[in-house]
């Protein structure tokens, strides 16, 4: 089992900066996978950036590639989200999968970036 903390989220305006953070409890040593996913009122939950804990892999969604960087630690994983727009609003949802393939969601963190 893995328990996932959210942090971080609030109002910004456009262009401005947040960063979440995700704290990882419980099996973690287990855990290989971590990533942020976001959902926007009337929208799917959706994917924005993935990284794995045991090689150098990253990946993000093309609309964040350049404004967004994701890294972790041994228990946390950070999202640095950088010139925010409207878009951006939505629930971050912190997200981790642990071998072989049990998959754990954070409880979200409400940003919103006003124009």
């Amino acid at each position: 089992q893995v328990q996932l903390v959210e942090s971080g989220g609030g109002l910004v305006q456009a262009g401005g900066s947040l960063r979440l953070t995700c704290s990882a409890s419980g099996n973690i040593k287990s855990v290989y996978f971590m990533g942020w996913y976001r959902q926007a009122p009337g929208e799917e939950r959706d994917w924005v950036a993935l990284i794995s804990t045991t090689t150098t892999f990253t990946n993000y969604k093309d609309s964040v590639k350049g404004r967004f960087t994701i890294t972790r630690d041994n228990a946390n994983v950070y999202l640095q989200m950088n010139e925010l727009k409207p878009e951006d609003t939505a629930v971050y949802y912190c997200y981790v999968v642990e071998r072989p393939r049990t998959e754990y969601w954070g409880q979200g963190t409400q940003v919103t970036v006003s124009s």
